[in-house]
């Protein structure tokens, strides 16, 4: 292990000088809290060659075009249908997090294609695969579909895997997603809920996929139009996301979207611009420019504009949403359709 400090007071020098003191304390072998990350962290990446693992950290620390060249290089090298399967897994993920659907489901297939070639149907491999076939169809909109991949996925690894497993969160959060999406929230919130009682006993409490549980629940509060409940999960998955992720993460940047949903509900369009604008400057650097995900901060922050009456400025953030989601959504995709709507109703205002 190399050597690992905890971060004690930190103190500015003086007022005229940008330099700050900060008190490190040295991290001690029987350090319990990080016995519990360093153990996890080796649970997540077992069974994986060094480039693979430096695969997987780079894709966990968002540099996804760093992650493409590495997989893409190993993908020339590979010597067998299985590690290419191994690769093009990992490409597909590495798509989907730019918000390159297409591209990611035409990988996730590959890899589907080549093992089912070689494994039994209920093997928990494909159950992987299926999971991250039906998220492309969710983010698609294809909600169906996207239940219909997800279920396969859950069948095959609620008989393979032990009740308090993380990837059976994992399955019950992606089904949840897509009953949230579908707008059924009672069942969003049985699904959330059975993912988040697994992932309190199987992860350590700073875990960030414990962050992510947290900001489910809220985002269903919230759809349900309970702010003060969505407040209080939204804050405590920022909290978590804070002490674990690095300051431009894209997952942090959805949690300052988040709160500034919430505020924007409840009429406090100041606060609410405060968090869409923090969120939209994290990715803004961590994105690519034709990300879904900067066209979700424009639309916001457009929405909030168009509340506060500054309808030029709306229909300026609102173009530059439909423009990226142009590229990246099919024609008849309902987040388009929503802000296409949404650039109408500001233009006859103005």
């Amino acid at each position: 292990m190399h050597t690992v400090f905890r971060i004690g007071e930190i103190r500015k020098l003086d007022n005229k000088s940008p330099l700050y003191q900060v008190d490190l304390k040295l991290t001690s072998d029987d350090d319990q809290q990080l016995r519990q990350l360093t153990d996890r962290i080796r649970q997540e990446t077992s069974g994986s060659t060094w480039w693979h693992r430096m695969g997987q950290l780079l894709l966990t620390i968002g540099q996804f075009d760093k992650a493409e060249e590495l997989y893409t290089a190993l993908l020339e090298q590979a010597s067998n249908d299985s590690d290419k399967a191994d690769i093009y897994h990992q490409l597909g993920w590495v798509k989907q997090d730019q918000g390159q659907h297409k591209a990611a489901a035409s990988f996730y297939e590959k890899a589907l294609e080549i093992d089912r070639k070689s494994l039994p149907e209920d093997h928990h491999s494909l159950a992987n695969t299926y999971n991250n076939i039906g998220t492309v169809y969710n983010n698609m909109g294809d909600y169906s579909k996207a239940l219909e991949f997800y279920e396969k996925d859950l069948e095959i690894t609620k008989k393979a895997l032990s009740p308090n497993h993380p990837d059976l969160a994992s399955s019950y959060n992606n089904i949840g997603q897509v009953y949230n999406n579908m707008g059924d929230y009672s069942k969003a919130l049985e699904f959330y809920e059975k993912a988040h009682k697994i992932k309190e006993k199987a992860l350590p409490a700073n875990h960030p996929d414990l962050a992510i549980s947290y900001n489910n629940i809220g985002g269903v509060y919230k759809n349900m139009g309970d702010y003060s409940k969505a407040l209080e999960f939204y804050e405590k998955a920022h909290k978590i996301e804070e002490k674990a992720l690095p300051s431009n993460h894209p997952e942090l940047a959805i949690s300052y979207n988040n709160i500034g949903l919430v505020y924007n509900n409840m009429g406090d369009y100041s606060k609410a611009l405060e968090f869409y604008e923090k969120s939209l400057k994290i990715r803004e650097k961590a994105l690519p420019a034709n990300h879904p995900s900067l066209a979700n901060s424009y639309n916001n922050i457009g929405g909030v504009y168009d509340d506060m009456g500054d309808y030029s400025k709306a229909l300026s953030f609102l173009e530059k949403a439909l423009s990226i989601l142009q590229k990246s959504l099919p024609p008849n995709h309902p987040y388009i359709i929503m802000v296409t709507n949404s650039i109408d109703y500001v233009k006859k205002k103005m």
